[in-house]
């Protein structure tokens, strides 16, 4: 049988692929940012995923999310995705969550699933705040995607640790809140952007889903994010 993952063996070698075969990641939040780093995740051949959104699209999704289509409108973004991965990778072992994750869940799913890698793609603060405390405590590597909205430069885009990040509001927040818990944000990844943001695009919302306001959002920035999220834990746990 035709190998599907032989160009990336080609790249970084056989036993990293591998390595990357033999790694769980699990992903929370499959919207802009998440959808798309999801994507990458199965295609570099990552043999074991954990998904997780209670979130159903609607039509304002389409400018942004990868599985946002006319015919997805209402369903399950978990479960939208999951189609599309087992497509990707029929041999993938993926467990899905179909619910948005309250503070003691977030421990409860990690004791669950013990992934390698956490990918944090949500864009609230609270719930942020909970699964990097948590992967912190237990000690499993954790990137967390920063705000997307209100920004268009693709050049301002970079990755570093949480403490290392600037000129981005909920990175500011982030760091504050868990110095104030005395968790090392040295130990936290975030892709974030340093392009100040566009005020103007602000919404304010009624709180649903812990969003009190979100930015407007151009096409091609959660995917940026997605893919640079994505980069990391490819690399890290290829040993790249």
């Amino acid at each position: 049988m035709e190998n599907w993952l032989e160009r990336s063996e080609l790249l970084i070698g056989k036993e990293e692929q591998q390595k990357l075969i033999n790694s769980h990641v699990l992903i929370c939040g499959l919207g802009g940012v998440g959808s798309y780093a999801a994507e990458f995740i199965a295609r570099s051949g990552v043999g074991k995923m954990t998904i997780i959104d209670g979130d159903e699209f609607d039509i304002t999704n389409k400018n942004r999310q990868l599985t946002a289509l006319n015919s997805t409108i209402g369903k399950n973004k978990a479960v939208v995705l999951a189609e599309r991965l087992k497509d990707i990778n029929p041999n993938i072992d993926l467990t899905i969550y179909e619910e948005f994750v309250e503070p003691n869940r977030v421990w409860e799913i990690l004791e669950e699933t013990k992934p390698d890698y956490v990918m944090d793609c949500i864009d609230s603060v609270t719930p942020k705040l909970n699964w990097i405390r948590a992967c912190v405590r237990y000690k499993i590597k954790i990137i967390s995607s920063m705000g997307a909205g209100g920004k268009l430069d693709p050049s301002k885009v970079i990755t570093s640790n949480l403490n290392k990040s600037y000129n981005c509001n909920l990175a500011s927040t982030l760091k504050k809140m868990l110095k104030r818990e005395k968790v090392d944000g040295k130990r936290v990844k975030v892709v974030f952007s340093y392009e100040t943001q566009i005020k103007e695009s602000l919404q304010l919302t009624n709180g649903k889903n812990y969003k009190k306001s979100f930015y407007g959002t151009v096409s091609y920035m959660p995917a940026l994010f997605g893919l640079n999220a994505a980069a990391e834990v490819i690399k890290h746990l290829s040993n790249k």
